[in-house]
């Protein structure tokens, strides 16, 4: 009978060793398998800024383009150099639009293109210049026709002239009454707050939080109420800075762009809301997944074209 009681107490003691070994290996891997996540997280967010750079570079240099061969073509210079170089830049955009479709983006390849561009673009300048001196000649010889022609046309001018006046004086004030009717139109965030959450769910207030304690940022605010504002369906953008001035942003979990300032901007993360006028409240929450840099974050939100807010929080 104590035999049986000892081989019984063995087994148990076998078991719960087996248990124990077992829940070591799940352990060690979920920490890999977290590991190779937070470095694939880490990539993609690099890349993507790679090829928004590298796509903004090819958009500007096409603007450049047009307006050298806009300003050569006025000055009767020849421009077909330009414009088979604006066809191979619109090739160069429509393969990199493809080769992220397919994974194939590399931004070296892309980087020896936009150098040949840009030092293309320089020379064109050169060339501008020479037109314009070549020109400063021929202008000279035709100065005084010009000035015959001037004569004929300062009558025609003068008489044009009051309408013009009346016409452009109230274009100007519609157009500075549309300006300050959009520009009261605009939301305004109040009451800004930003907690901390930890990874059980805990949330902390107070603006200052441990790094290790921070797994999502939780940004908080109220629309301020306007009565010239419409109710409709408007987008809010998130930008989050760090304390050394850049943006946190990862395309794989809702990041992008918007134009602010006739300017690309990245934004951090964005939300529709339906606008009711109410001093409704609205909530970013916001999981980077790894830890934050020590210091002061920057909070800054958006709409409409407007900047409406600003927060900040500090890790420490």
């Amino acid at each position: 009978m104590e035999g049986q009681k000892n081989d019984r107490k063995s087994f148990l003691l076998a078991a719960l060793a087996i248990l124990t070994l077992l829940n070591v290996a799940f352990i060690y891997l979920f920490y890999q398998e977290r590991q190779k996540n937070k470095e694939q997280e880490t990539l993609v967010s690099a890349k993507t800024e790679e090829v928004i750079s590298t796509k903004s570079q090819l958009d500007s240099i096409s603007v450049q383009l047009d307006a050298k061969i806009a300003e050569i073509q006025e000055l009767g210079g020849n421009v077909d150099s330009l414009i088979s170089l604006k066809d191979q830049l619109t090739k160069d955009k429509a393969n990199l639009t493809a080769q992220i479709k397919n994974g194939q983006f590399v931004k070296r390849d892309y980087q020896a293109k936009i150098d040949q561009y840009v030092a293309m673009l320089t020379q064109k300048d050169v060339d501008i210049a020479k037109l314009k001196e070549e020109l400063g000649i021929v202008t000279t010889q035709n100065q005084e026709l010009t000035q015959k022609v001037t004569g004929l046309e300062t009558d025609k001018q003068s008489l044009q002239k009051n309408f013009e006046d009346s016409v452009g004086s109230l274009s100007a004030r519609n157009r500075e009454l549309a300006d300050k009717v959009t520009l009261a139109s605009a939301l305004k965030a109040e009451n800004i707050r930003v907690d901390a959450i930890s990874s059980r769910g805990k949330e902390r207030d107070g603006g200052e939080y441990r790094a290790k304690k921070i797994d999502k940022i939780k940004i908080e605010f109220n629309l301020a109420e306007n009565p010239i504002a419409k109710k409709n369906e408007k987008e809010v953008y998130l930008r989050m800075l760090d304390p050394t001035g850049a943006i946190l942003s990862d395309m794989a979990t809702g990041s992008g762009s918007f134009i602010f300032n006739g300017n690309e901007t990245i934004y951090t993360a964005k939300q529709r809301i339906d606008y009711d006028n109410t001093g409704q409240a609205v909530a970013f929450i916001y999981s980077r997944g790894q830890q934050y840099k020590k210091g002061k974050h920057a909070i800054e939100l958006y709409a409409e074209g407007f900047r409406i807010g600003t927060g900040e929080f500090v890790v420490k």
